[in-house]
Order: C-alpha cells, then structure tokens, then sequence
C-alpha cells in the first residue's frame, strides 16, 4: 500500500507544478488552489509512504515521479523539447525509479 501512496504522491507532485505554472505567478485563484490542495496531499501522501518505504528510496522515486511527469507535462502541452539526448535522459530517470522499486525491500 505503500508504493501506491508513493506514485499518487508524485503524480499529486505533477499536479502541484502544473497548477504552479497555471496560476502565473498565483495571480489566477483557481489554479492556486489547486496548487495548494495538490501540494498538501503530495506531502501527506509521501508521508505515509516513508512510514514503510525507506526514507531516501521513498523521496527519489518521489521527486523522480514529479520530475519525469513534469517533463512530460511540458512536452505535451507546452511543446518542450524532445531532443534526443533529453529523452534518453528521462528514460533514465524511468529506469532508475523502476529499479529502486526493484532493489527495495
């Protein structure tokens, strides 16, 4: 149960730096909102999950969630890069969250 707060965490992470950049500088109300409401389960979601996940393991799969689906945000909507050593990058970051998954106990 754990892991699952851990990856609803991040996906919450996504939601908090989303909401950040729709709310330009906090001058929209309702994307602030979200920002706060996104921000406030993010940390008591990751909480729960350091009560079982190893703290260190639990807070890199955490900020790699918010980093990778950020960047996919970004990608998406906001028509980012996809240049080529950018993306071998992220499926980096993919692979080493999977593989903290996989290594821990």
């Amino acid at each position: 149960m754990a892991w699952i707060f851990l990856v609803i965490a991040g996906l919450f992470e996504v939601g908090f730096t989303t909401c950040l950049k729709l709310s330009d500088n906090f001058k929209h109300i309702g994307w602030s909102i979200g920002f706060f409401v996104c921000t406030i389960l993010s940390f008591v979601l990751l909480n729960k999950a350091i009560q079982t996940i190893p703290f260190g393991t639990a807070y890199g799969v955490w900020t790699g969630i918010g980093a990778v689906g950020t960047a996919v945000i970004g990608i998406v909507f906001y028509r980012e890069s996809t240049e080529l050593w950018r993306m071998i990058f992220l499926f980096l970051l993919i692979g080493s969250l999977v593989g903290l998954k996989v290594v821990s106990k």
